[in-house]
């Protein structure tokens, strides 16, 4: 009984241990991020920099203005959730309800391969198949307008397909283990009142698992918003209102195509830039624990 005693104190203060080293990471890096990101904030303005349209760092009379590259991230993940989500979410279900177990296996594989391919993976197979594909659409669309700046297919929906299948992984994964974690009682009951199975999968088991859902949605969302790498090849680089067709730049890539070379208040606004991407996290999570934690409250 004591050596229990002792085993599970000490792994109760290991545990703790990790908390605080978790929290305090988390204090840390947001301290961090407000001291280097909030001068700019003070020295440019902060209406001239965060709803400004121009961006000309190193002009004689510099313009720091990241509206643009704001909708950018924003619409870019937005649209990469609608599309990546849902197929995430029938892929889950897929494993977890439908497949045998072989079958089941062999998609579980290609998901896991997924997860494990690099960004510069993805965004190179961007470049070399889906920028052509787009600049195809591109040349269709806006055929005989000489107004129009062709972007080679590198454009806005070229990063949103790019951002769609990158999430997929994250997605898969946990909606498949909340699907799984559903208690087969429920499944049981709901074909015992006469539910087909396609019935106790949507309106039984789904719901059932939403909290682990909306957490893949989180995950997902976090993942579209903090990749750099693979965006930064297929979208053009450009600051630009964000239109399917148009080359631009998001949060992410603002910071790496420019950090390496940027000094005084550039690189101060580029710290900036990141704290406005760390803030949407930080609201996007907020958002979905708060609706998570309501839909919770309903159901009890």
């Amino acid at each position: 009984m004591r050596k229990n005693a002792i085993i599970e104190k000490t792994a109760q203060a290991i545990l703790t241990i990790c908390a605080v080293v978790a929290i305090f990471a988390v204090c840390a890096i947001t301290l961090y991020m407000f001291i280097k990101g909030a001068p700019a904030l003070k020295e440019v303005g902060v209406l001239d920099l965060l709803f400004g349209t121009i961006w000309k760092p190193t002009a004689s009379t510099p313009s720091y203005g990241i509206w643009y590259i704001i909708l950018a991230s924003v619409i870019s993940t937005g649209a990469a959730i609608l599309i990546g989500v849902p197929i995430g979410l029938l892929t889950a279900v897929f494993l977890s309800e439908i497949s045998g177990r072989k079958l089941g296996g062999i998609v579980g594989s290609a998901v896991e391969l997924l997860a494990a391919t690099p960004s510069v993976i993805y965004g190179l197979i961007g470049m070399m198949v889906l920028n052509p594909l787009m600049f195809k659409l591109e040349k269709a669309v806006f055929a005989g307008d000489a107004s129009h700046q062709f972007t080679g297919g590198a454009n806005m929906l070229s990063a949103i397909f790019v951002l769609a299948i990158m999430i997929l992984p994250t997605v898969i994964s946990v909606c498949t283990s909340s699907l799984k974690a559903v208690s087969d009682n429920l499944r049981a009951a709901s074909l015992a009142l006469g539910a087909t199975k396609e019935q106790t999968i949507f309106k039984a088991v789904i719901p059932a698992a939403k909290s682990g859902i909306l957490t893949g949605v989180v995950l997902g969302i976090g993942r579209a918003l903090g990749e750099a790498m693979a965006i930064n090849m297929v979208a053009g680089g450009a600051v630009n209102i964000p239109l399917p067709f148009n080359s631009v730049r998001t949060l992410t890539t603002q910071i790496v195509s420019e950090m390496g070379y940027a000094s005084g208040t550039h690189r101060q606004v580029l710290f900036t830039v990141g704290l406005v991407l760390y803030l949407f996290i930080m609201i996007v999570n907020f958002i979905l624990l708060r609706a998570r934690k309501a839909g919770v409250a309903r159901e009890d």
